[in-house]
């Protein structure tokens, strides 16, 4: 069991970094939908990579390491990423078109400077392959672990599946009407529950961000057909 120096040292931790997520998303969405909001935006996703590092470097003492994956490391996280595809595909075709207003979502695109097809393509390839892997490595490799700290055991899998989803909420909210909110919410806690498992289990990254990406990549593709389509 973890003693109680390094329960508080997680917690310490957690606090310094989960809140971050969501005051950017306030900021960029909700408080100053411009040029200063897009600014702190971007500071606080640099803090969402940077503290974790600089924590796990001169606090945890830990070095990081980068390895290849592996064959079944690759397959779980295609597995994982086609199914969570196919879900979303299911779920926009059913309900997206009642729940999501286009006007909303080209009024909130433009506030954030994504004015042309070739903005967006260049935005949503930098969250399908470089935003994924900056969360998983925020969300599973340091949350998880340190939630691991906290509440050892399944608990921290649901834990840090829930600081996840939190600044989602606001997210999905600037977007669309409370039902969307609520499911998305879900899918998303549920998506950061099976991402937490697929870390614990292979203890690598590789799984949930393939998988990661892939669900990215139908969301991007949801968002090109309501701006552009």
């Amino acid at each position: 069991m973890p003693d109680i120096h390094s329960r508080q040292t997680a917690l310490l931790a957690l606090t310094l970094l989960v809140p971050v997520a969501s005051i950017g998303i306030i900021a960029g969405l909700y408080i100053a939908p411009g040029s200063w909001g897009q600014t702190l935006s971007v500071l606080c996703q640099v803090w969402l990579l940077v503290f974790p590092i600089a924590w796990s470097v001169f606090v945890d003492r830990e070095k990081l390491s980068l390895s290849l994956p592996k064959r079944q490391e690759l397959l779980a996280g295609s597995i994982w990423g086609i199914f969570m595809f196919a879900v979303i595909v299911g779920i926009y075709s059913l309900f997206g078109q009642q729940w999501l207003d286009p006007v909303v979502a080209k009024e909130k695109s433009h506030q954030l400077g994504i004015s042309s097809l070739n903005i967006y393509l260049i935005v949503e390839a930098y969250f399908v392959l470089v935003n994924s892997l900056i969360e998983e490595f925020t969300w599973r490799w340091f949350v998880c672990k340190k939630c691991q700290i906290l509440i050892p055991g399944t608990k921290a899998i649901f834990l840090s599946s829930l600081f996840f989803t939190l600044h989602h909420i606001f997210v999905i909210a600037a977007y669309s009407d409370w039902q969307a909110v609520i499911l998305g919410s879900l899918a998303v806690f549920t998506a950061g529950i099976i991402w937490s498992q697929s870390y614990l289990t292979y203890r690598s990254l590789w799984p949930s961000y393939i998988s990661h990406a892939i669900a990215d990549f139908a969301l991007a593709s949801i968002g090109w057909q309501i701006l552009f389509n």
